[in-house]
C-alpha cells in the first residue's frame, strides 16, 4: 500500500521513520512544506490553503497521513469535503486518552496556537476533559527551533512549572515535539507522554485489512 506523508519538517521525517519501523511492508511517500513552515502562527485559512497546495502530489496514495497537528486541527474536514475519495488520517492531540489516564485531573498540553485555537481542540475538551485542567504552555518557537536542529536549547520551565504543580500527563501535539520526547521522558519520568504514532499505525494497518 502507498501512503503519503504531509508535515512542514523535522516532524514528519520523525512520523515517517516510525511508521516504516512499525509498518515496513508499506511504500512511503513525503511531502514537506518548509517554505511556509511553521504553520502554527498562522490563520485558519492559510493552514488550509498551504496544506490542500502541499498534499497534492499525494493525492494517488491510497492513504494520506496529515502528520501535522495544525494541518489536522484546521484543514482535515475541509479536505475531506474536497476529496472525498482520498482516504485521510490525521495527528491531533490525544485528548481523550490524556483525561482518562491523568489521575491528578491536570494535564500538559505541547500544542502549536494554531492548535490550541482551533474548534477541533475546543471539540475534543468539551467531549473528553471539561473537568480537567489543561496547561499550555508557549511554544511558538519550538517547531522553528527544532527544524534548526535546535532541540536541546528548548527551555521547559513552563512545562517544569505544570509538573510541579500536578500535571501528570504530557500530550505531544505537535509532531516535532517528538525531538522532545527522550528529554522529557527523562526529566520527567512519572509524567505519562503521549503521541499518537502507535494509534496511527494501527488506524493504517485496519484499512489495509
Amino acid at each position: 500500500m502507498k501512503i503519503g506523508i504531509f508535515d512542514t519538517g523535522t516532524g514528519g521525517e520523525l512520523v515517517a521513520k516510525r511508521l516504516k519501523e512499525l509498518l515496513p511492508q508499506h511504500s512511503y511517500i513525503m511531502a514537506i512544506d518548509r517554505e511556509h513552515a511553521p504553520y502554527g502562527n498562522r490563520s485558519p485559512e492559510e493552514i488550509i490553503a498551504l496544506t490542500n497546495a502541499a498534499i497534492q502530489p499525494l493525492l494517488s496514495c491510497d492513504i494520506i497521513i496529515l502528520a501535522c497537528n495544525t494541518a489536522t486541527t484546521n484543514a482535515l474536514k475541509q479536505l475531506q469535503q474536497l476529496y472525498p475519495d482520498v482516504r485521510f488520517i490525521g495527528f491531533e492531540p490525544m485528548i481523550k486518552s490524556a483525561a482518562a489516564s491523568t489521575r491528578s485531573h491536570r494535564i500538559t498540553l505541547l500544542a502549536t496556537n494554531a492548535t490550541k485555537q482551533s474548534q477541533r481542540l475546543r471539540t475534543l475538551i468539551s467531549d473528553y476533559a471539561s473537568d480537567i485542567r489543561i496547561d499550555a504552555p508557549d511554544t511558538r518557537a519550538w517547531a522553528r527551533m527544532i527544524d534548526q536542529g535546535l532541540a536541546g536549547d528548548i527551555a521547559l520551565d513552563e512545562v517544569l512549572a505544570s509538573v510541579a504543580g500536578g500535571s501528570d500527563v504530557i500530550i505531544l501535539g505537535c509532531t516535532h515535539y517528538l525531538a522532545l520526547e527522550k528529554r522529557l521522558q527523562s526529566l520527567f519520568p512519572h509524567c505519562r507522554i503521549l503521541e499518537p504514532t502507535a494509534s496511527i499505525a494501527k488506524q493504517i494497518s485496519d484499512f489495509a485489512i
